[in-house]
């Protein structure tokens, strides 16, 4: 696979936006590979000072296109996101984005479903770090996160009376209140 970087955009988006585009490639391996691919394609561009307002857009191949089914020629046709950040961005004199004439821009492939608050700790990791670390490093705050979530509110059933528990924190101090629900009104 690949990545096509349109600085001046395609399509529809040329001169508004930069483009970029993912494209699948004829590879030794293609024959024990599943097709077509379905994995959610994410892209960020990295947002090189302390702020860290990375640009972050995904999408979901169309397991229809021939994009995505298993290639015939040396690339297939690309797919992506022609409207990923408005050009004007860029032409700003300090733009975070570029730095020393460069720019970083990571893809990554979602094989499991990494839901939209773990992103941007995933996206921060040290790239030098292997895959396997940071897939280990990604699975931990995913347990973490989990956790914290199964912490923060907890349904009780008192016989036919229903009341939510709600756990609220703060650094300072926790506590709980009993809020008083009627089971026709509670919604999961």
């Amino acid at each position: 696979m690949c990545l096509r970087l349109y600085l001046d955009g395609d399509g529809n988006a040329r001169r508004t936006h930069i483009s970029l585009f993912f494209v699948l490639m004829r590879g030794e391996y293609d024959a024990i590979l599943k097709f077509p691919f379905y994995f959610k394609v994410i892209f960020c561009l990295y947002d090189q000072t302390d702020e860290k307002n990375h640009i972050i857009d995904a999408f979901q191949p169309d397991e229809k296109s021939n994009s995505f089914q298993r290639p015939r020629s040396d690339m297939n046709i690309a797919s992506g996101i022609p409207k990923f950040a408005p050009v004007t961005m860029f032409q700003q004199e300090n733009n975070p984005y570029i730095r020393d004439n460069t720019m970083f821009i990571k893809v990554m492939i979602d094989f499991g479903d990494m839901c939209k608050t773990i992103l941007p700790y995933a996206l921060s990791l040290n790239p030098g770090l292997t895959n396997q670390i940071q897939q280990s490093m990604i699975r931990k705050e995913l347990e973490k996160a989990n956790n914290n979530d199964k912490n923060q509110s907890m349904k009780i059933d008192l016989q036919s009376n229903t009341r939510l528990l709600d756990v609220s924190s703060n650094k300072k101090n926790r506590h709980i209140d009993l809020l008083d629900t009627d089971i026709n009104h509670m919604k999961d």
